[in-house]
Order: structure tokens, then sequence, then C-alpha cells
């Protein structure tokens, strides 16, 4: 027999009423998602979590299973049974990583980006109708409230989760050298060239930085660090370039990496760089996901080989002129 629901003390009338406009707004919201179904108003045969995926692995093309499955924050076994759909399909191919044949490389075949391709196509034109009939006088104060209600969810998500960020202290160098070296090097297979990469950053940081312009956070759960980011001066002059962005495996999915880039775009604009850039490479899909979110966009690519791997090397850009509101 079901428990019948328990009735909870009323709210305190200081969160009464965002409780309300928050309920409301979930109504209404839910109801205009609705609208824009998938799989009604632009005929097409997926769900809304399939047509994520598809987006996602039509936007990083090497994208393994574990890093597609943190970046979405979807269960593994739902993800699993997504993918061999897809397989059946014949949307996509499964194959072991080059780097860690433990792990599963998914890509798009053909007629899978073709589907992809569709979606968006669709979607575009859904969302774009929708905003149409937005006056071009309010699309901003749109896109502001939008950035700003996101914005405050997720620091109070993060808080939740007992998640802080703070300015780098004494140790914390060595550990960020230590655990880039070591994650690295299980995830993906790199040797100790990239430790020594991390090093040479780290080291070159503390000889000659600029407190105004430069800074380090260290992401902590539960009081342990889980996460780091570097914002550096560049070669290029009034550009900004974010470094060693990293987030412990047991700490993904809470939304840190995305806190930590945010932190170091904030800065930059604060320090008054004029654009911000970074360097990746392919395998990491997870990170370009928080990226794209940011604005960055990919300014190159180039394949080379470096740590002992094959790699795909990024360039990606963000101009930090517009400031959000």
């Amino acid at each position: 027999m079901t428990k019948p629901l328990e009735k909870t003390a009323q709210a305190p009338s200081a969160v009464g009423a965002p409780i309300q406009e928050m309920r409301a707004f979930n109504r209404f919201y839910t109801n205009l998602i609705g609208a824009l179904d998938y799989s009604r108003h632009l005929y097409v045969p997926y769900t809304l979590t399939e047509s994520r995926v598809l987006y996602e692995l039509a936007h990083s093309p090497h994208t393994d299973a574990a890093d597609l499955r943190v970046a979405l924050s979807l269960d593994a076994g739902y993800l699993s049974r997504l993918l061999a759909k897809f397989e059946r399909d014949g949307l996509v191919e499964r194959t072991p990583s080059a780097p860690d044949p433990r792990r599963q490389r998914i890509t798009l075949t053909a007629r899978g980006r073709d589907a992809a391709d569709l979606l968006d196509e669709r979607s575009r034109e859904a969302v774009g109708s929708l905003v149409a009939e937005v006056p071009a006088a309010d699309r901003a104060r749109l896109t502001a409230a939008m950035r700003t209600v996101r914005s405050i969810l997720e620091r109070t998500g993060r808080r939740r989760a007992g998640v802080r960020l703070r300015e780098s202290r004494a140790g914390d160098l060595g550990w960020i050298v230590q655990r880039h070296g070591e994650l690295y090097a299980a995830e993906h297979g790199w040797n100790t060239a990239y430790e020594g990469l991390v090093a040479r950053i780290v080291a070159d940081f503390t000889q000659d930085h600029d407190p105004r312009l430069e800074r380090v956070w260290i992401a902590e759960l539960d009081g342990r660090p889980v996460g780091s980011v570097m914002c550096v001066r560049d070669g290029e002059p009034g550009t900004a370039r974010l470094r060693l962005l990293l987030v412990e495996p047991d700490a993904r999915g809470l939304g840190i990496g995305d806190e930590l880039v945010s932190a170091c775009v904030g800065f930059a604009r604060e320090a008054g760089y004029r654009d911000m850039v970074l360097w990746t490479v392919d395998v990491l899909a997870a990170a370009r996901v928080i990226y794209r979110r940011h604005g960055f966009v990919l300014a190159g690519e180039k394949p080379h080989r470096a740590f002992g791997a094959d790699l795909v090397g990024q360039d990606w850009r963000l101009s930090l002129g517009d400031r959000p509101a």
C-alpha cells in the first residue's frame, strides 16, 4: 500500500514567493517545450534525450561513451541501451578507443549524421519561429534573463553539493601536476611528456606571474581538491589563456568544470582582457561541451602526435567584449 504524502511545513515568506514563481515558470516552460516537442512538432522519431545524444555526437566526432555519459549526465545503463538501439538502426558505430581499448569510441555513420543534421535544422527552425515573435528590443533581455536563471541555480547546486572554489595555496600547484599526470595516463594512455608539459606551465606561472592578470582556482568538494583551472597571459596582447582545466572522476557531473570555466572567464573580463583562448584535443568531449556553453568557438584544428598518442589539437577562442548581464 502506498504511503500517503505527508504535509510539510509551510515555506517561510522569504522563500514562499520564489517557490510559487518557480513552480509557475516550470509549468509554463514545460508547456512551451511540449509545443516544440521533437517527436510531434519536428516530425522525427526520436525522444528529446535521443536527440541530445545525436546532437552531441554530431558536434564531438571523436567521443568516448564515458565522456558522453558525463557530458549529458546520463545513467550508464540507459546510455548503453540507447547506443545499442542507435547501432541497430545504423546510426552509430562503436569501436575500442585507440588510447584505451577499455573505452568505447562512438561515431556517427553517414545515416546518423543525416539524422542529426535534420534534427538540428528542424530544431533551429522551431526555436527560431518562437524567437521571431519576440520584439527585437526584448530579445537581449530574454537572453540575459535565461543566462541569469541558469547561473544562479548552477551556483546553488554547487553549494548544495558541498563544492566551493578558492584561489590556490601552498601545495596546490604540485597537486595539479600530479593529478594531471596520473589521470591522463589512466584515462587516455598519455606518457610522462604530458606531465612534463604541465610541470613547465606551473613553473612558468610561479616564476613570472602578475596577480592582477593571472590566477589559479582550486575546486573543493567536502574539503578536498577535486578540480583546477588557470588563467594566464597569452603571447598575443590583450588575450588571456585558459589552461589546465581538470575535474576528478568521482566529482564529475556536478557542474564543477562549468563553475571553474565561469570563474576563469569572469576574471579575464574583470582584468580587462579582450579575448580568451585555449588549446585542447579532440578526445576531451566533456570539456568541449563546457567551452561551447561559455561562448568559445573552434578557431582551428590540426592532427599531430603528442604524449604518445595520435591526437587532433584544437584552438578555441572567446571574445570578451560583450559582457553578459
